[in-house]
């Protein structure tokens, strides 16, 4: 921004400014603001965790999500000077001012009719200045932000059960409340027609009444109309109410995903887990649909129950009695169901799996002709959940035939005993039978499909119950809040770490030792299964369950915030994932204050420039799902120049450059060193050759550490690398023997 918005900013305080926040725009002063209130909490804010556009002036509602995720409860209020007065809420308070400032308030104060508010860019007040109601007037756009620890603890948080389901809908209850009145009166008008069809079969068709049917026809019309309007507003208010529920379940379960820890991914199949999360698909229908449903029905039931004891209660008596058993049916068949629906679900998870596995190895399938294996386990997969799903279909046609007889029998079994109860001396009119037959179709319906619910809440339990196992696990970090946020400058120090993966007895790391000096080329070599990755695994935090110390800058490793740990860093794998989209987005990848000028200086220091700019579109070319028009050499420097797009102090390449061709492989080394500048490198590779020249190469060997040190050294000292070396180089031995050989044949 600009120096002449800058200088523009009032300063809401008298004073000295600090230092460290002199000169803010109104938008930093703002967030820096926040910031303040966010650690008066004990809670932390990342800018980077607030996604927005360089120029955006963020809404209150984009605040609130931003201080929610660190763990907080806030919310944005409109209020005025009377209010702000009364203000004793735990917590703390941000006022947004008009400017696009904000001020924190430290406490309000009713005797002297004044606030005391704190300027974020002077630090020195405790309690601000105090600021009367015409200032503050001048300043103020009315609204705050309330910002204390949720002492509830987040929904976000809580595992993934009919409990959290339960707590969601509740969430809504004024709307629930609103449709359940609307239901009340639906259901009270529903039974209007039944009763003036009575009246006009006993009355006016018997006495011959014309101003009788009028009268009728007049409140039918009414009755029609209202019950027209109000079916109306609850299915808007029933749209309103799923729509709300289906986004917080889709916003609740994809942050649980990206929650789960990398090891978690690596253990389940890909295809396992895409169905498990496809089965919430069942249970928002469920909450959304036959729930609400169901709820309208009992709802239609207690209205019209009594009415039908007011008919007659022996035809009631037998409508009740026929439901009840419609019920029992069905809910003996629930247990059979319940078992044979699991192995239908199992089936389809295997069959799931063996999509998803084709899809992601459609090139492997296809360069080595492996279709006809393909096409047999499918086949296998499809048999196996089409036998089952024969079988679910059949154990739930049972019920529903039986079931089908008895409801038949309620609506011809009233028009038969009614007329015998009418042949019989009975009360029972010829239009109270008509009208009871219009009202009995009312209760057999809610009876049998709250007999069907415990059906379906048992397709349900099982799809909550598998979603349950993906989203249910531990989740890397439970608290965004917590943990330290240090500038890292890059030493590193492994202090007899011990870690082993989970389901394995061997140490992948067996008591490993080792410092590394801010600014070190790092090279770590070792055979195959000698624990490199391990090493880079958990400096990352993907693996935290390990023994020993592992400090950056002599900050304990666990004490650091996951999410300021990996901003931190710079990974490039062997295998690296680009997304569907642009060059300069997959460079940018979402960060907030990154433009095509820092995407530039990546792509330059990755030596990725020159075939980008080759390219159509240049940085707005478009990579396709799977970067097929892509060669792997210059997907992998794409790949090092996104690591490298926001300067990060600590940098890992784990095998980057083994799928290069030599051209690009050698570009890369070339670039190294400028790379390497003002910054810690990780470099794991099997080609030696390319690590000759870092400061320091760690030897691992069976998660032990042999020896670490510059190459020259580790040839006279290290057994094991110079085994690699001469196993690596053994063709330039055999050439300079040859040389040598030949130069000594007389005549050479």
């Amino acid at each position: 921004m600009d120096s002449d918005a800058r200088a523009s900013t009032p300063p809401l305080l008298e004073g000295p400014p600090n230092n460290a926040t002199a000169g803010l725009t109104p938008l930093e002063l703002r967030l820096q603001a926040i910031v303040m209130a966010g650690r008066e909490q004990g809670a932390d804010l990342e800018r980077e965790d607030l996604r927005l556009s360089p120029g955006q002036t963020p809404s209150p509602a984009a605040l609130v999500e931003w201080v929610t995720m660190a763990g907080l409860w806030c919310r944005a209020v409109r209020t005025n000077w009377r209010a702000l007065l009364k203000l004793t809420a735990a917590g703390s308070v941000v006022l947004l001012m008009k400017d696009g400032s904000a001020a924190l308030m430290t406490r309000p104060d009713a005797v002297r009719n004044v606030v005391w508010l704190k300027d974020p860019s002077v630090q020195t007040e405790q309690d601000g200045i105090p600021v009367d109601e015409l200032r503050l007037s001048q300043l103020w756009s009315g609204e705050i932000l309330l910002i204390r620890p949720d002492r509830q603890g987040r929904v976000d948080n809580d595992p993934w059960n009919f409990m959290w389901l339960a707590r969601v809908v509740l969430a809504e209850r004024s709307i629930i409340r609103d449709i359940t009145l609307g239901s009340i009166v639906m259901a009270f008008l529903s039974v209007v027609p039944p009763l003036l069809t009575m009246i006009v079969i006993d009355k006016v068709v018997g006495y011959k009444v014309l101003s009788t049917l009028v009268m009728v026809s007049a409140v039918l019309v009414l009755a029609m109309i209202y019950e027209t309007v109000l079916g109306y507003v609850r299915r808007q208010l029933t749209a309103v109410i799923a729509l709300r529920l289906d986004l917080k379940m889709s916003l609740f379960i994809f942050r649980r995903l990206l929650g789960l820890s990398i090891d978690y991914f690596e253990r389940t199949p890909t295809g396992q887990i895409g169905y498990l999360i496809g089965q919430s698909q069942k249970v928002r229908s469920f909450v959304t649909g036959k729930m609400m449903s169901t709820i309208f029905d009992l709802v239609n039931l207690i209205v019209v129950l009594p009415l039908l004891f007011w008919m007659s209660t022996t035809l009631a008596w037998m409508v009740l009695a026929l439901g009840i058993v419609m019920a029992m049916i069905i809910a003996l068949f629930i247990g059979p169901v319940r078992r044979v629906y699991a192995r239908y679900q199992e089936a389809e998870i295997k069959k799931g799996t063996i999509l998803v596995e084709t899809l992601h190895g459609i090139r492997t399938i296809k360069s080595l002709a492996l279709e006809p294996a393909q096409r047999d386990a499918w086949d296998r997969r499809a048999a196996e959940a089409a036998h089952w799903r024969r079988k679910l279909d059949d154990i739930s046609n049972w019920p529903e035939t039986l079931v089908t007889p008895i409801d038949m029998l309620i609506t011809r079994g009233v028009l038969m005993v009614g007329a015998y109860l009418s042949i019989s001396g009975d009360a029972t009119s010829v239009g109270s039978i008509m009208a009871f037959m219009m009202v009995s179709g009312r209760v057999s319906g809610p009876l049998t499909s709250m007999a069907k619910l415990l059906q379906d809440l048992e397709e349900v339990r099982a799809g909550i119950g598998m979603v349950g196992v993906v989203l249910n696990n531990r989740p890397e970090v439970t608290n965004t809040a917590t943990g330290l946020r240090p500038r890292f400058e890059g030493a590193i120090s492994f202090r007899d770490v011990k870690f082993s993966y989970p389901g394995t007895k061997a140490r992948a790391l067996d008591g490993i030792s080792f410092d590394v000096p801010p600014g070190t080329i790092l090279g770590v070599v070792g055979r195959s299964g000698s624990g490199k990755s391990t090493v880079t695994r958990l400096l990352q935090g993907i693996n935290r369950e390990y023994e020993g110390q592992i400090k950056i800058d002599g900050v304990d490793l666990r004490e650091i915030n996951l999410g300021h740990l990996r901003r931190s860093f710079g990974v490039v794998l062997q295998e690296n994932f680009l997304f569907r989209g642009s060059i300069r987005e997959n460079l940018l990848a979402g960060r907030t204050g990154l433009t095509l000028i820092d995407a530039v200086r990546a792509a330059r220091l990755a030596g990725a420039e020159e075939f980008i700019e080759r390219m159509p579109m240049g940085y707005e070319t478009i990579v396709e799902e799977g970067s097929p028009n892509l060669s792997g050499g210059q997907r992998q420097r794409l790949a090092i120049a996104r690591a490298l797009i926001h300067d990060p102090r600590l940098l890992i390449l784990d095998e980057a450059t083994s799928a290069l061709d030599p051209e690009s492989e050698a570009l890369v080394n070339a670039n190294i060193s400028r790379i390497a500048a003002n910054r810690t490198m990780v470099i794991i590779s099997h080609r030696l050759s390319s690590l000759v020249d870092s400061d320091q190469i760690l030897v691992l060997d069976r998660g032990k550490v042999m020896d670490i040190g510059p190459h020259a050294q580790l040839l006279e000292t290290c057994t094991v690398y110079r085994q690699l070396w001469q196993q690596q180089n053994r063709h330039m031995e055999t050439f300079r023997s040859t040389k040598k050989s030949t130069s000594l044949v007389p005549g050479n």
